[in-house]
């Protein structure tokens, strides 16, 4: 399965690729910031946040797109940038007919680290080691970006094997 992680934001949009199947090694394929000038017109720094969304699917083919789930801040500017930077990139995998999945940060630091508390230095570290990276992603967005992927890898590996044993068991007892 090929995912491409999304870490939204309006300044710093973090884009990841990993390949691979729950219970194997995964592979990087591909990770950057998608950078937007906090001077410039929101609308131009949504597309231009879309664009590159568009550009990524197109390029990588990903079977699935795994979007951070926003989340409330206390920070309120913080927060709407973040939410309409993720709707530009929901919208952009559900046209190209890619089924979009929704990751807590909390969930995808559990499934990465092993600890849902786990600060962005820890993640870059674990993600940087477990994809066998050369050298860490230069941002902390990329680094989440990835571990959203992989994080959308190891849970769907896990629903598709309980969706699978709970049909099992309904064949089951319906004979």
């Amino acid at each position: 399965m090929r995912v491409l992680g999304i870490d939204p934001g309006l300044t710093r949009c973090g884009l990841g690729v990993v390949d691979g199947v729950a219970g194997r090694p995964l592979t990087a394929v591909a990770f950057d910031v998608v950078r937007t000038d906090p001077a410039a017109d929101l609308g131009d720094r949504l597309v231009r946040i879309e664009a590159e969304v568009c550009r990524w699917i197109e390029l990588h083919q990903p079977g699935a797109v795994a979007v951070e789930r926003v989340f409330s801040q206390h920070n309120v500017k913080t927060v709407m940038g973040t939410a309409q930077a993720a709707g530009v990139a929901i919208a952009a995998a559900t046209r190209a007919g890619i089924p979009v999945a929704l990751h807590t940060p909390s969930e995808v630091k559990a499934a990465v680290t092993g600890s849902g508390r786990a600060d962005k230095r820890q993640v870059t570290a674990v993600v940087t080691r477990l994809l066998k990276l050369a050298e860490k992603p230069s941002t902390p967005d990329a680094a989440d970006a990835l571990a959203l992927a992989m994080c959308h890898i190891w849970r769907g590996g896990a629903q598709s094997r309980l969706q699978a044993a709970v049909g099992f068991h309904q064949t089951v007892a319906t004979r």
